[in-house]
């Protein structure tokens, strides 16, 4: 086995790597970008860095077809002054600091995410891939063939409903209905 590169008994890759080919200021034109959250955005915040605030703000006026954030990630949105004036949503578990975040931003606390225009926001991480199979879902249908076969060869049963958010109750989010139904209604996809 080697550290970079294929075992020599399996032929499997042991770790990937990952190189990156263009820099904030030479990346090619976007159609979709997608912000993630994580700490990431507490330690840009804590050494005053706004490079990813300032491509999100560029790229944004540059004529994105679809903003997407996961989590977090509407920290940054919010601070770039994408969310201003929209609706928005981020992790309930981080609410209270989320929400300090941006200007005129409508933040909806009882949401798995939120859909503004052409910005799509999630709550937590789980949320953010049920926004991921509802983008796709708009952009593709939601009878889509290799969206369903992915699904379901992933074993991930999406909620689909936006409004079903039992974690605005679970975190106690100002604004949430603390007798909202919080059963859990899915099934497989495509069926």
């Amino acid at each position: 086995m080697t550290p970079d590169g294929p075992s020599t008994d399996t032929g499997y890759m042991l770790r990937p790597s990952i190189i990156a080919t263009h820099t904030f200021a030479d990346a090619p034109a976007l159609d979709i970008l997608l912000v993630p959250g994580g700490m990431g955005v507490d330690v840009l915040a804590q050494a005053n860095n706004t490079s990813v605030e300032d491509f999100i703000r560029r790229r944004y006026d540059q004529g994105l077809d679809y903003l997407l954030s996961v989590c977090t990630g509407a920290i940054l949105l919010a601070r770039s002054g994408v969310l201003e004036g929209r609706r928005a949503t981020s992790n309930k578990g981080a609410w209270a600091g989320v929400t300090r975040t941006g200007k005129n931003v409508t933040w909806v606390p009882t949401a798995r995410w939120v859909v503004d225009g052409n910005v799509w926001t999630s709550s937590g991480v789980s949320a953010g891939m049920d926004m991921a199979y509802a983008f796709l879902s708009h952009i593709y249908g939601k009878d889509d063939e290799a969206l369903i076969k992915v699904m379901n060869a992933i074993e991930y049963a999406p909620h689909a409903d936006p409004s079903w958010d039992a974690f605005s109750v679970v975190h106690k989010v100002p604004g949430a209905d603390p007798k909202a139904n919080v059963a859990d209604c899915v099934k497989p996809v495509g069926f």
